[in-house]
């Protein structure tokens, strides 16, 4: 199931596009909507700070009516505050216009298309759209993190450490985050993955960052150090080598 929002100020305008994708759903009957419609930035903003709505996908129109200052166009701004709460879904603008296309590619923005749509530029967008998405879809998970669900890319995991009854995540950008997550709940999501291998009861190590390791300890990339329960040497050397054996086959 994909979240869906479409935000402009013209209800035609939302009509249209969610008929759209209303179309493209009984075209093609992989992929599964939850559309939502919003007439202003506002409250789709509201509802991604307050309320932890994270829309796998954004509709935005550029051209919308700032209610205070009555200034255009909003929907590049909308979309740039978003990025700034780590919204990382996809965002196409929707615009009368080519004026602001560089702007919009500013707020890593995955399509610029100029009404009136087509179902058929729409569609092609979608079919290439969803294929990604699918892919990126295997290599995330979704944790909860200071209150809100977060999708962390799997490349980006070093390691995760017990720390009382909670857990931290250490990413590649030397970014800590605490899960108020079991170590086992944690290792549910990742365990199907071949890179991430469980050490005893409080750490779980992404293989792919391993710097070296012997018998006492294993060296990250980052520079931490992790010394090895009893009994976990040899098997964690096997995990090790034959990780780095299929990734170079």
């Amino acid at each position: 199931m994909y979240l869906i929002a479409l935000c402009d100020d013209e209800p035609a305008e939302l009509e249209k596009t969610e008929k759209l994708l209303n179309d493209y759903e009984k075209k093609y009957p992989g992929p599964e909507f939850m559309i939502r419609c919003f007439d202003n930035a506002d409250e789709l903003l509201y509802l991604v700070r307050e309320e932890s709505y994270m829309p796998d996908l954004i509709f935005m129109d550029i051209y919308m009516q700032d209610r205070e200052c009555n200034s255009y166009p909003l929907g590049i701004e909308a979309v740039r505050e978003l990025r700034d709460m780590e919204f990382k879904g996809k965002v196409i603008f929707l615009t009368t216009s080519k004026e602001y296309a560089l702007e919009a590619f500013d707020v890593n923005a995955l399509q610029y298309m100029v009404k009136p749509v087509t179902e058929e530029k729409l569609f092609s967008v979608l079919n290439r759209l969803f294929q990604d998405m699918e892919e990126e879809r295997r290599r995330y998970i979704l944790l909860r993190i200071g209150g809100r669900f977060v999708r962390v890319s799997l490349n980006d995991i070093v390691y995760c450490e017990a720390q009382g009854k909670m857990q931290c995540l250490y990413l590649a950008d030397g970014t800590q985050c605490i899960l108020r997550m079991t170590m086992t709940e944690i290792y549910e999501q990742l365990s199907q993955y071949q890179e991430f291998v469980r050490l005893g009861v409080a750490f779980i190590v992404n293989l792919g960052y391993i710097g070296s390791l012997n018998a006492k300890e294993i060296c990250m990339d980052n520079g931490m150090k992790i010394y090895l329960p009893r009994g976990t040497y040899k098997g964690l050397r096997e995990q090790y080598f034959s990780y780095y054996c299929r990734e170079s086959e």
